[in-house]
């Protein structure tokens, strides 16, 4: 069944200096940049709407914190002109924001999904979606994740976290998709629209 986007919104989820940073763990996806930037232009294109979400830690020293460098967005993202931004300090993006009533004011039915961490406000956000009633898309190779502590004095590499989460958010909670099938089904809508 080809993905329909009619009633989508794009969430990019915080996608911030500070995970660039030395106190932060090894990171594993070097595509996540380029594909995020990917989706971003091609959803732009399309005219379709997104809302920005940034994490504002309430941690004391936290590299998220406002006022921080690392609180900033990565180079290329983050609101253009009137793009709507929502700001949270927990892992969830429904949380303690207006992202729900946002979003029903808009109509949206279809939630698109990438950022930073797979596992923590990306996952969150999508479980917590899937809970709302929203049909919840993952663009999986447009997210990134840290190696973890094992609590045994060892480490699951990040690329295991991820595959796990996947995994999990796939049989559950949202379709999981890859940065070119979004682009596809973008360009595919463009040409139905044109025709």
């Amino acid at each position: 069944m080809p993905l329909d986007l009619t009633n989508a919104i794009l969430l990019p989820i915080d996608l911030q200096k500070a995970f660039d940073g030395p106190s932060w763990p090894r990171r594993w996806n070097r595509a996540v940049d380029p594909n995020g930037l990917l989706l971003l232009d091609a959803w732009r294109k399309a005219g379709k709407p997104l809302v920005h979400v940034r994490h504002d830690s309430t941690e004391p020293g936290s590299t998220l914190r406002p006022g921080q460098p690392g609180n900033g967005f990565r180079e290329g993202f983050g609101p253009r002109g009137d793009e709507p931004l929502v700001t949270k300090s927990v892992n969830s993006a429904f949380i303690g924001t207006d992202l729900d009533l946002r979003l029903r004011r808009l109509g949206t039915d279809t939630i698109v999904v990438f950022g930073i961490s797979t596992d923590m406000c990306v996952s969150t956000t999508v479980r917590m979606g899937a809970n709302l009633g929203y049909r919840m898309v993952l663009v999986e190779d447009a997210c990134d994740c840290f190696d973890l502590p094992d609590g045994r004095g060892g480490t699951v590499p990040a690329e295991t976290v991820h595959a796990v989460h996947v995994a999990t958010l796939g049989f559950e909670f949202a379709e999981v998709l890859a940065t070119r099938d979004i682009v596809e089904a973008l360009k595919r809508s463009e040409a139905v629209a044109a025709a």
